[in-house]
């Protein structure tokens, strides 16, 4: 157990490393973030920052001696990095987790080796049978980058006419890709979990994610699905965070499609947006979660308190911030960051509801916007 008083290290100065530090100092603990950009969300409410690139090995090591743990908030941190610091003290996650999330045909391969289901891929790269890929995958399909694609980027769908090598060599300038078969879909859920070091593992209740132009708008918990359905989904997520050996927390994204069958779509292991609820809406959220986790301390109750709608605030949707501030049901987060731009998160806002209650999304834009 790392005890109240210690520093939790974290690689990654976004909101999620923010709301980590947040959610760290009631328990005692204090925050040092590593980031390559100075000033950043979670900088701000941080004890200490370490401005540096995550190759830098003498930064890396001096970080690694001024922290008790170290844990990422994303997972595009280079997984050399996670493997330089655990040679001085625990990463959690460690650097298997980040390994395997960070290449989505290792990720694939990694969920159907657990017996449980994705849609038909294929590698799409130089020396590979694109065109025997290509024909096995059919039309619709999704073409992706293998590495490095978040909120939509590094993604293009193909229709029946579309020609993939010129689509992977135009859209995805020729990089490692992967080809999935396009989902008849009924909604998308998610489901967030955590496994401390001695192997106890707590999972959320599942949750639905509705997106606009490829970035989560709204997360409705819980998810309006069949309780077979929902506890499916749990037992997924606790197998992949227990074959991982993850100590943290993990989110596991997944398609319901419109014959009832889930399909695992990718895994972030860190904690996830679609979360965010949890915040108002559990006994414990998922940040705090984390931070038990990391720490060697017990779980906490992944009960909920209410049912939530969670919206993301993203580019001018931070404008409408007045008037959310003055509505008494609406919990707003605002992340500190000083330009507002098309498409970047900029906060979130969540309204609960009774247990029982079906959540709702609200009428976008708020009431009383000019």
């Amino acid at each position: 157990m790392i005890a109240p008083g210690a520093t939790i290290g974290i690689l990654g100065g976004g909101q999620l490393g923010r709301m980590l530090a947040i959610a760290a100092a009631p328990l005692g603990y204090r925050c040092h973030i590593f980031s390559p950009e100075p000033g950043g969300p979670a900088a701000q409410v941080s004890a200490a920052e370490t401005v540096a690139d995550y190759d830098d090995l003498a930064a890396l090591d001096a970080f690694g001696a001024a922290v008790d743990v170290v844990t990422t908030e994303f997972e595009n941190v280079p997984a050399s990095a996670l493997e330089r610091l655990a040679e001085r003290i625990p990463v959690r996650p460690g650097a298997r987790s980040l390994r395997v999330a960070q290449n989505r045909i290792a990720e694939k391969d990694f969920v159907r080796g657990l017996g449980l289901k994705t849609t038909p891929y294929a590698a799409v790269e130089v020396g590979a049978d694109n065109a025997a890929s290509d024909a096995r995958i059919g039309r619709p399909a999704v073409l992706k980058t293998q590495t490095l694609g978040y909120d939509g980027k590094g993604q293009v769908v193909l229709a029946a006419d579309d020609d993939l090598l010129v689509a992977w060599r135009d859209a995805l300038g020729g990089r490692p890709a992967i080809l999935e078969a396009y989902a008849p879909i009924e909604r998308e859920v998610s489901v967030v979990v955590a496994r401390a070091p001695d192997g106890q593992v707590a999972s959320f209740d599942p949750v639905e994610n509705r997106h606009v132009n490829g970035i989560l708008d709204v997360t409705l918990a819980p998810a309006a699905i069949p309780p077979a359905l929902a506890k499916a989904a749990r037992e997924g997520a606790e197998r992949i965070v227990k074959a991982l050996d993850h100590v943290g927390v993990l989110c596991v994204e997944l398609f319901v499609t419109e014959d009832g069958r889930l399909l695992v779509n990718e895994i972030a292991p860190r904690v996830h947006t679609s979360g965010h609820w949890t915040i108002e809406g559990c006994e414990t959220s998922q940040f705090a979660q984390h931070v038990r986790a990391i720490c060697g301390l017990p779980l906490g109750s992944t009960a909920r308190r209410a049912n939530a709608c969670m919206k993301n605030l993203i580019g001018a949707d931070v404008e409408h911030w007045p008037v959310l501030a003055t509505d008494p049901a609406a919990h707003l987060h605002l992340y500190g960051k000083a330009e507002t731009r098309d498409g970047r998160k900029m906060g979130h806002v969540t309204w609960l509801s009774p247990l029982g209650t079906p959540p709702t999304a609200p009428d976008w834009p708020p009431e009383g916007t000019a």
